[in-house]
Parts: structure tokens; C-alpha cells; sequence
């Protein structure tokens, strides 16, 4: 199911006029990419809002209707406000569907609740979350599943051992020398333990008190 964001050309530009758009509930953006000159566009701050909500929307292409002239775009860039965290700017990348495009796609661990080593108290470290991925438009995938369900304590998951969609290829393993870009994705430890004071530890020795010496001289 494809996914339409709605959006009408922007002829003033400035921050003057950025802030007048967000005050009718309006949010400047901006299309560029496969060659041609950038546009300049204005979006529904509502519709865009309702469009976020899908977590799929910031990893699909997307139909942006300018008018009634259709593009092929993904979300590259989304600046917000820094208290509200509302949209306050958004940069579409144009997309040519005979190409392969290059962004990064989201990983998602699955099995901790099932993975018998973690429920017994082991750590589950996620050292990637993300990864960058080369494919064709109609070949991108939303996420890319992890699955750690049968990880034993000291197992680990690498790039190389990632189920890559078809016609997904992971650009850190396209630079020739694959074993020196492999990083380790997730790994399942043993949690650290705080050491224990021993009852038996040495005692530091006790602190003269001023005037001991005088009393003793007394006696």
C-alpha cells in the first residue's frame, strides 16, 4: 500500500514567511534530487502529523501529489521544534524507480521474550539500530527483522549473518574487504555483577585522637 502526502507549490521563501506558514498550520519543505532543480512546497501540518504515525512512512517511498503532478519521494530530513516537537521543516528526496537508492533502514530484534538465556538473566546488547541499505525504490524494505530467539549466552549476530530481504544489499559489505566492515549487530552477555564486600576484608587502623598521648602521660 502506497503512501500520499499532499502538497501545494511555495512561492514565498525567508523566514518571514516560514513563520507566517506555520501559523495558518503550515510547514515549508523542500524536493530535490535526480537532477532537477528544487521546489519549494507547503504541506498540512495535520496531514503530515497523521502521515508520521506510521513508522513505515519514514522508510517507504511516498506519493507527493504537487497539485496534480505526482512524485516519487522519501522523507530525507525533519526538522522540529525544540520544545513542541512539532515539524517545522520538511526535505524530500525525488526518487527514480529504475534506480537504486541508498538510506538507511531500521533493525528490529525480535525473540527476547522467547530466548530462554535472556529470561534466566543474561544482557541482550544492541550495538547497531540501524543500517544503511542499497536497493531499487520498489525493493525497500520498512525494517529489516532480527530474530534472537535461540541466541545462547556469548552468540552474537554480525552483519553477514543479517536475513536480507531480496534485492536488499548492505553497503558496508560492498568495499571489497567484507571480514574488516563485519561489525557485530547484537550479542547476548552475561550481566555484570557488583562485587561483594568481604566480612573478612582489612579494617582500616583506628585514628589517634589528640589529647590520648596527654591522658596517658596522667596515668
Amino acid at each position: 500500500m502506497s503512501l500520499t502526502i499532499n502538497a501545494t507549490v511555495r512561492e514565498d521563501q525567508g523566514k518571514g514567511a516560514s513563520r507566517r506558514l506555520r501559523h495558518a498550520e503550515k510547514i515549508p519543505a523542500i524536493i530535490y534530487g535526480a537532477g532537477k532543480a528544487p521546489s519549494n512546497i507547503t504541506l498540512s501540518v495535520h496531514e503530515m502529523t497523521h502521515l508520521l504515525e506510521d513508522e513505515a512512512s519514514f522508510t517507504s517511498v511516498l506519493d507527493l501529489m504537487v497539485g496534480k503532478k505526482k512524485e516519487a519521494v522519501i522523507i530525507k530530513d525533519l526538522q522540529r521544534h525544540p520544545a513542541k516537537s512539532i515539524v517545522t521543516h520538511v526535505d524530500f528526496l525525488r526518487v527514480d524507480l529504475n534506480k537504486a537508492l541508498v538510506t538507511n533502514i531500521p533493525l528490529h530484534f525480535i525473540g527476547a521474550d522467547e530466548n530462554e538465556t535472556i529470561r534466566l538473566g543474561a544482557i541482550l546488547n544492541q550495538f547497531v539500530n540501524s543500517v544503511e541499505v542499497s536497493c531499487l525504490p520498489a525493493d525497500l524494505p520498512t525494517s529489516i527483522d532480527v530474530d534472537i530467539t535461540n541466541l545462547a549466552l556469548g552468540d552474537h549476530i554480525s552483519l553477514t549473518g543479517l536475513d536480507m530481504p531480496k534485492g536488499v544489499t548492505l553497503t558496508a559489505l560492498t568495499h571489497g574487504d567484507i571480514e574488516s566492515h563485519d561489525q557485530s549487530v547484537v550479542a547476548v552477555q552475561e550481566a555484570k555483577i557488583m562485587a561483594e564486600v568481604e566480612d573478612d576484608a582489612p579494617v582500616a587502623p583506628e585514628t589517634e585522637v589528640a589529647g590520648d598521648e596527654e591522658d596517658k602521660g596522667d596515668e
